[in-house]
C-alpha cells in the first residue's frame, strides 16, 4: 500500500512539474540582441496579443546565445543575425532557418580620436570583431574604401592573415563585437556593428568615418528551428514586423542607423 502510494506521489510530482514547465500554445518567446531588435519586438508585442498571442522577448548581449538557446528549445525564434553569421556554425546552419529578413544596420568605421578616414595615422590600431563574418566584414569595408586589399578569394570570412597590402601598415586588434564601442578609447579606429553602434549612442550615418552601402548582403533575419517554418504564431510575427507601423518607426527613431528591407 505505502509503495503505491510512493509511485502515485511521484506520478503526480511528475505531472505537475510537467504542466509547470509546459510553454502555452500562445505564447511565443523569441530571443533578440537589444537595439533595434528587442525594441521593434516589443513595439509589436500589442499587435500579437490582440491575436491571443503573447510574445515574450528574451534579451541577449552577445551573439552566441541566442542560436545556442534556439537549438536547445528554450526559444521559439531569435531575431538578430545576418545569413552569413548563421552559416559560420555547421551545427546551427543545419538545425536553424532564416525565416524572413526586416532590416540591415550599416557597419561603420568609428574614431573617437581622428576626424576623418585619411587622418588614421601610419600604424594605427584598428579594432574589429572576432567572429569570422562580421571580422570579414570589417575588413571588406576597408578594402571598399581603398584603406587595405585582401586576397582575391578571402570571400565573407576573410581574416587579417588574407590581407596582401596594407600600405598604412594598420595593426587589427580582433575583440567580441559587443566590447567595440568600449573599445574606442584605447585604439585609434574600431568597426561597430550598426546595433552595438545604436547602443552605445552612435548615429551610423553621422558618426562613422566610413559606412557600408545599401547593397549590403548582411540583412537580419528572424530565424527558427529548422520544421517549425510554418508555424502560425511565426506568420502572425513576421506580418506583425514586416509592417507600416514598423517601417515607419525605423525612418523615424533610426535617422538611417537601421534600414528596412520591406
Amino acid at each position: 500500500m505505502k509503495k503505491t502510494i510512493t509511485i502515485l506521489l511521484v506520478l503526480a510530482l511528475i505531472f505537475s512539474l510537467s504542466a509547470c514547465t509546459r510553454r502555452s500554445e500562445s505564447e511565443l518567446i523569441v530571443g533578440a540582441t537589444i537595439v533595434p531588435h528587442s525594441v521593434l519586438l516589443n513595439l509589436i508585442r500589442e499587435d500579437l496579443a490582440a491575436q491571443g498571442i503573447n510574445l515574450r522577448v528574451v534579451e541577449f548581449t552577445d551573439f552566441v546565445q541566442p542560436n545556442m538557446a534556439l537549438m536547445a528549445g528554450d526559444l521559439d525564434a531569435n531575431y538578430f543575425q545576418h545569413i552569413p553569421y548563421l552559416e559560420t556554425n555547421e551545427a546551427w546552419a543545419a538545425a536553424l532557418v532564416p525565416v524572413f529578413g526586416v532590416h540591415y544596420e550599416p557597419f561603420g568605421l568609428y574614431s573617437t580620436r581622428h576626424s576623418n578616414v585619411n587622418s588614421l595615422p601610419n600604424g594605427a590600431a584598428i579594432a574589429i570583431p572576432n567572429d569570422p563574418t562580421n571580422g570579414g566584414r570589417a575588413l571588406l569595408l576597408l578594402q571598399a574604401h581603398g584603406l587595405i586589399t585582401l586576397r582575391p578569394d578571402a570571400g565573407l570570412r576573410a581574416t587579417p592573415l588574407d590581407i596582401i597590402f596594407n600600405p598604412r601598415n594598420f595593426r587589427f586588434h580582433q575583440l567580441e563585437a559587443a566590447q567595440l564601442p568600449r573599445s574606442l578609447q584605447d585604439v585609434d579606429a574600431a568597426t561597430i556593428n550598426g546595433n552595438f553602434a545604436l547602443q552605445a549612442g552612435l548615429n551610423p550615418l553621422r558618426d562613422s568615418l566610413i559606412i557600408e552601402g545599401p547593397d549590403s548582403p548582411y540583412v537580419n533575419y528572424v530565424v527558427v528551428q529548422r520544421g517549425n517554418e510554418n508555424d502560425p504564431r511565426i506568420a502572425a510575427l513576421r506580418n506583425a514586423l514586416l509592417s507600416d507601423k514598423v517601417r515607419d518607426f525605423i525612418l523615424r527613431t533610426y535617422d538611417g542607423g537601421v534600414a528596412p528591407v520591406f
